[in-house]
């Protein structure tokens, strides 16, 4: 009985991913109001439940009603669904793809498995980056209310947009969509951490290869913070300096800082 209900809910969860895909892939036809709902399923905080109504909610229920046998079983089914998707969206577009693919060209140079495992791999951190976006939303928020932290338009940061690209078809399209999203809330999240990281911690680290990896994310590094032998009446000064009253918190080289 139990392996009947896995099967049956890997079964549903196929055709659940495959419903939604369609439904994300012609909402947009159903007149203006359709290309509205488009438009905001395509940037936050509407990717934010298009995701998870797509991925991470079935995941609960599967784990709630079946444990991790249950969620065992619904992540096979979003995979089958990709692929499904991935199948009948490059042979709709069959007669647009050209010799020139980004998963073509990665397949001859490292090798079709090397290269698909390792995309694979990537899945893992999955799980990761939708805490890093539940933090943006629900933690990063007490800072501006406590603190009063510059507060930021999810929008500009949590998009995708790349499916406008030319030449993009399914394989290729779905994991350029991937790292759209992803590289949104890795920086979303960089530039939030940068404020904490200056607001509390403006001090340069005693060692100098962490400090010239770290400058990249952190510029407030080389351009602000206090040099390692300094005092704390620097620390102070330095903090002082860069609060001015009245205004909302950001990282000291904020371009945007008001």
């Amino acid at each position: 009985m139990s392996h009947y209900l896995l099967a049956l809910a890997l079964a549903l969860t196929a055709v659940y991913g495959l419903g939604l895909s369609l439904f994300f892939s012609f909402v947009h036809l159903f007149g203006s109001p359709g290309r509205k709902f488009n438009d905001w399923l395509l940037k936050a905080p509407g990717i934010d439940l298009a995701l998870a109504v797509a991925i991470w909610i079935p995941w609960i229920i599967g784990f709630i009603i079946l444990g991790w046998k249950g969620l065992g079983a619904v992540v096979p089914g979003q995979i089958l669904a990709l692929h499904v998707w991935i199948f009948f969206h490059e042979f709709f577009y069959r007669k647009t793809i050209g010799e020139h693919r980004i998963v073509s060209y990665l397949n001859k140079r490292f090798g079709w498995w090397k290269n698909h495992l390792a995309l694979w791999v990537t899945t893992i951190v999955l799980p990761v980056f939708f805490l890093i976006r539940i933090a943006q939303i629900i933690i990063y928020p007490l800072l501006v209310w406590l603190l009063g932290f510059r507060t930021y338009r999810h929008s500009e940061w949590i998009n995708v947009s790349r499916q406008k690209f030319s030449g993009l078809v399914g394989h290729d399209l779905i994991w350029c969509l991937y790292c759209d999203w992803m590289t949104g809330v890795f920086s979303l999240g960089a530039e939030m951490l940068r404020n904490v990281e200056s607001f509390w911690c403006p001090i340069r680290f005693y060692h100098d290869k962490k400090c010239a990896n770290c400058q990249i994310d952190f510029p407030d590094l080389s351009n602000g913070w206090v040099e390692n032998d300094g005092t704390m009446e620097d620390v102070v000064e330095t903090l002082d300096k860069h609060m001015p009253e009245g205004k909302p918190w950001s990282w000291f080289g904020d371009p945007d800082k008001q």
